[in-house]
This record gives structure tokens, sequence and C-alpha cells, in this order.
């Protein structure tokens, strides 16, 4: 794992390879918990990935996404996150026990969001994240990695395709 400096501070790239370890290691604890969740839900868009490699990691079939929307950029956010269409029909996770993925515990907020959520639901819901930021007001029940960095992921490192933006970029 890196780290470089950008016009934005000091940023910790996680690289695909890496990536790879850091699933498995989080599934590990996730199995080494006790916990054998019956839906993965990832939250997207930034634990899409991370969802879909743990519901391989852990050999659960049922997968999910809820969209929520919070950060519009570099440190800055929302007032507060808010679901996006389409919405998953949380009614059919009663009684389920679910485990939510996203890629960072930054504020918390969204995390606290789904797992409120899911709680109303009577889902038995537990969270696993790649990385957590000491100042998360929620602390998740697995987590890779702790840093106080912003985080390059792979699958966002570079900017979207698109009139402004080539492959070749």
């Amino acid at each position: 794992m890196a780290e470089i400096v950008t016009e934005h501070g000091i940023r910790e790239v996680l690289d695909w390879d890496e990536f790879g370890i850091a699933t498995r290691q989080l599934a590990q604890q996730v199995v080494d918990s006790g916990f054998t969740p019956d839906v993965v839900v990832a939250i997207a868009r930034g634990g899409l990935v991370p969802g879909g490699a743990m519901a391989y990691a852990l050999g659960t079939k049922g997968v999910g996404t809820m969209n929520v929307e919070f950060y519009t950029d570099i440190g800055q956010t929302l007032t507060d996150p808010r679901l996006l269409p389409p919405l998953m029909d949380t009614q059919e996770l009663a009684d389920q026990k679910v485990l939510v993925v996203d890629d960072v515990a930054d504020s918390g907020r969204t995390l606290a969001l789904v797992m409120d959520m899911l709680a109303k639901q009577g889902s038995e819901a537990r969270s696993a994240v790649l990385y957590t930021k000491p100042r998360s007001l929620i602390t998740p029940d697995y987590s890779w990695k702790v840093t106080d960095e912003w985080i390059t992921f792979p699958w966002s490192a570079l900017p979207p395709i698109g009139q402004d933006h080539s492959i070749d970029a």
C-alpha cells in the first residue's frame, strides 16, 4: 500500500492486489466471529466492489444494494446522507442476517443510516468496511484498517470516461 501527496494532502492508495488481500482478511474476521450472513448489502457506490468481493469470499448468494449519496467531492458532503432510487425492499430482510458492506466509514453517517433502517425492519445486521476513520460516529463490526488519510480506491482512481475524459487519460 502506498501513500501519495496531492494538492488535497496525503492519500492512502489501495491497489487491486491489496484490495484482494483486504477483502479476504475482512471476510475472515466475519467468519471468525461466528456471524453467517444470509444477505450481503453493498452501499453504493463505494461499497459495490467490496460488497461483491465479500459475498464471494463468504459464499453468500443473496446480495443487494442500497444507493446512498453523501459525499459530493473530496471533503464535501450533503447536509445529510440520502437514499437514491432504485430503493431496495428492506421489508424482505426482516429476520435475516445481513452484512452491510461499504468502502469506508468516514463520518459514519451513511453506515448509521443503513444500519438504522435495517434494525427497524427486524434484521440482525452487522457492518464491514475496508477502512474506518477515527472520527466515524459509528464503529463498524468489522474493519480492515483504520486511517485518517483520504483513500484512493482502485475502482475510483481515474476520472469518469466522458466528453472531458478519454480512456487514455
